[in-house]
């Protein structure tokens, strides 16, 4: 080998490339509050691989809502690059939390135990990510990541901008050094809140970043997206579901178009759609939108505070306990 390919092949070794973990697009379904349903996602597979591929990632992980079906799409049409790789992996809603499976080949039923769904994610041979481990809005495993033979846990996620979430887990990984891999995953389910976080690894490609997570050689990199970003989310969200029901109430979606959005405007009544159009009015009017964001923001805060407060309380009063005892 002359000194030209050493050199090359060093430099390979050496190369941090990047991954993001979780991505959501338009097969995630939707959610609410009380009464007010929304898409958790307006974006295709295809444009969350091209906005990966803008952003320099090597590997995207679509990770819809307990369902494969846009991932599969997504690895479908990321085999026409050769400068990224698409995982086909599900962020399964167990009866004790979500849990991301990667590398998975069928869906997989929700609602099972934690450790129920972990077998299945092995049984294809997956790997198996705690989101958002310890949120507060968000079900998530919390103490049982210590029960499961995880691969790995998300210090970051990007969708949880509050001071508790991702510093408690970031404490909890430093507190079991070697247990689990570090990942950082936008959890975006748009282009616009993604790649300000992500997970970089040793080498390129999916073999490498597979490789990465099982030696726990991953880095999490990044910051959760600001604020902003989900007022113009969840603005494109509604925006663009008020498209889908105009179009529905006008006879112009095609029934046979694969699009779960489409679909789910043409099944809805037609009151529940003109009350939709007028909801999303009411919501899109300024100020409603930034004064919304402001008050969850406020809240968000206030409950990491609370719970700040309790973890101290209760430490200090573990270690009193401990001098009482010594003594």
């Amino acid at each position: 080998m002359n000194a030209t390919n050493k050199y090359a092949n060093l430099m390979f070794d050496n190369m941090m490339s990047k991954a993001d973990t979780h991505v959501h697009t338009f097969y995630s379904g939707t959610t609410g509050y009380g009464p007010l349903r929304f898409p958790e996602s307006i974006t295709s597979p295809e444009q969350q691989v091209d906005n990966a591929r803008k952003n320099g990632m090597s590997v995207v992980c679509i990770t819809d809502h307990s369902e494969i079906k846009g991932a599969l799409k997504a690895a479908e049409y990321g085999k026409r690059f050769d400068d990224i790789d698409v995982v086909v992996g599900d962020e399964i809603m167990t009866a004790d939390g979500e849990i991301i499976g990667l590398w998975l080949n069928e869906f997989i039923k929700p609602e099972m135990t934690a450790e129920e769904t972990m077998d299945e994610i092995r049984s294809q041979g997956g790997i198996a990510i705690a989101p958002h481990p310890f949120s507060f809005y968000v079900r998530c495993l919390r103490d049982k990541v210590f029960e499961l033979d995880l691969d790995g846990i998300e210090t970051i996620n990007g969708g949880h901008p509050d001071p508790w979430t991702n510093a408690t887990a970031q404490k909890v990984w430093e507190q079991n050094p070697g247990r689990w891999a570090q990942i950082s995953g936008s959890d975006a389910h748009s282009p616009i809140t993604s790649n300000y976080n992500w997970t970089e690894f040793p080498g390129q490609g999916e073999e490498d970043f597979r490789k990465a997570i099982l030696g726990k050689t991953t880095v999490a990199c990044g910051v959760p997206a600001p604020e902003f970003t989900q007022v113009q989310w969840s603005l494109q969200v509604v925006t663009s579901g008020q498209m889908y029901i105009l179009k529905a109430m006008a006879g112009k979606l095609d029934p046979e178009d694969p699009n779960p959005l489409a679909q789910k405007a043409m099944k809805i009544s037609t009151p529940k759609k003109v009350a939709g159009l007028i909801g999303g009015a009411i919501y899109c009017f300024p100020p409603v939108p930034f004064i919304g964001e402001y008050l969850a923001t406020h809240w968000l805060k206030k409950q990491a505070k609370m719970l700040q407060q309790k973890y101290e309380e209760d430490h200090d009063l573990a270690g009193q306990c401990l001098t009482q005892s010594i003594r």
